[in-house]
């Protein structure tokens, strides 16, 4: 074979060669991309899953909860006279034999004992307090009679929500075939109907779910947060700063770092089980209680502030320091007067999420009492109250179908609350960040 022959023979197989590694390369391309869109459509696929999920459980919390909006009420005429009020002393007038009076005069017919009482508790327990606090508000003088919009009772509001059926035996439901005409009478002299739930908004707990609302545990957890938000605060942004600007790199700040981080993953039932022991049980702190409640918040709030306050620092460039430094200020000058103004958005953005959290536990709180059932409205930090997440748990234990919907309702003005809450935290780092 000539020499010639042996070259071209040679380029030829070069040239195949270099054609299969590009088609192996190809291929190669191929199947990575094939990878790269599969992945991408998982991802797809998990964010549209987990949106419905949100969508569903969104949806199901207010389909149950819409309705504790409205309460159902019933027009009453109270007749007042002369001696049924007691002038020495107004509050110590039966107040209840009034009302069943005046309920008994709208149902004439109605004069057997076990009729009476069946009657009676269409009615709640509350239209006696309501006559008391307009009685009280504008004594009568003379013989009146008073037009009342009471409270029904939670049955009543049940049946006239629609979540209880007129058209099943009487066996089935918690309404008599007698309650039911009653309530017809009613409705045929349009004396029932329904309203906006203030009761919802203004009151406390109850045991009586058309008389239960939110207002007590809403100031429970507005005295909570502020101590947590008091304490928690100067004490993480100053342990922040020590640690990022002043502290020295060893071994005794490293273990606290350590510990830092550690205990931001800790269970929250944990810093109830610290505030049972050390607030209540060693210093005896009052039981069941905001002050309390808020120190408990703040020793679990605390590593998510200062976590966060030690990423802005971080955020700040250091030509911020060392200009500063070049023209003569001191650490303290530095630190105080160019790095905690940039760095304190984020460190606001971390406390707030570290409240929203802080408002939506429940465990440590259990532990330190607030479990109570509390009707009066807490008026301090120290007066026993509960908090928005507890006041839904203990409705959530409640049997009655009418705490169901008011579970679902409190639920959603929690998130309301939450999303707030966040939703101020992001506009604060997009108005005041800044992108170096």
């Amino acid at each position: 074979m000539s020499k010639s022959t042996t070259g071209s023979a040679a380029r030829s197989s070069a040239s195949s060669g270099r054609v299969k590694t590009i088609d192996i390369v190809n291929k190669g391309l191929k199947s990575r991309y094939r990878k790269e869109k599969r992945f991408r459509v998982y991802g797809l696929l998990s964010i549209i899953a987990s949106a419905v999920f949100l969508a569903f459980l969104l949806s199901s919390i207010v389909f149950n909860g819409y309705s504790a909006f409205l309460q159902t009420y019933i027009k009453l005429d109270v007749p007042v006279k002369t001696g049924m009020i007691n002038e020495q002393n107004p509050r110590r007038s039966d107040f209840q034999g009034i009302i069943k009076a005046a309920i008994r005069d709208y149902f004439p017919d109605v004069t057997e004992r076990k009729d009476t009482r069946e009657l009676y508790s269409i009615f709640s327990s509350g239209a006696a307090f309501q006559l008391r606090e307009k009685v009280l508000k504008n004594p009568p003088e003379g013989d009146t009679t008073i037009s009342l919009w009471v409270p029904a009772d939670d049955d009543v509001d049940m049946l006239m929500k629609g979540h209880m059926k007129r058209d099943v035996p009487e066996s089935e439901r918690r309404l008599s075939d007698k309650q039911l005409r009653w309530i017809e009478k009613l409705e045929t002299d349009k004396r029932i109907e329904k309203r906006f739930n203030t009761t919802f908004f203004t009151a406390g707990d109850s045991r009586e779910p058309e008389l239960a609302g939110i207002w007590g545990a809403v100031k429970g957890s507005f005295y909570t947060m502020i101590v947590t938000l008091v304490l928690s605060f100067p004490i993480g942004i100053a342990a922040a700063v020590y640690l990022e600007e002043f502290a020295p790199k060893n071994i005794a700040t490293d273990f606290i770092e350590v510990n830092i981080n550690n205990l931001a993953a800790v269970p929250s039932i944990v810093f109830g089980l610290l505030g049972l022991a050390v607030f209540l049980n060693f210093f005896g702190m009052p039981r069941s209680t905001p002050l309390v409640g808020g120190i408990v918040l703040m020793l679990m709030t605390l590593p998510t502030i200062i976590i966060a306050s030690r990423a802005a620092l971080k955020a700040v460039p250091p030509s911020i320091r060392e200009a500063a430094l070049g023209v003569g200020s001191s650490k303290l000058q530095v630190i105080t007067g160019h790095v905690l103004p940039l760095a304190l958005p984020g460190m606001l953005t971390g406390t707030i999420i570290g409240m929203a959290q802080a408002l939506g536990e429940t465990a440590p709180l259990l532990m330190i009492g607030m479990v109570a059932f509390i009707v009066d409205i807490p008026g301090g930090f120290t007066d026993p109250a509960a908090v928005m997440p507890v006041q839904i748990y203990l409705w959530a234990d409640s049997p009655e179908r009418a705490f169901v919907e008011r579970t679902s309702a409190a639920i959603m003005v929690l998130l309301a609350f939450l999303v707030s809450m966040n939703a101020v935290a992001v506009i604060m780092r997009k108005r005041f960040e800044r992108r170096w």
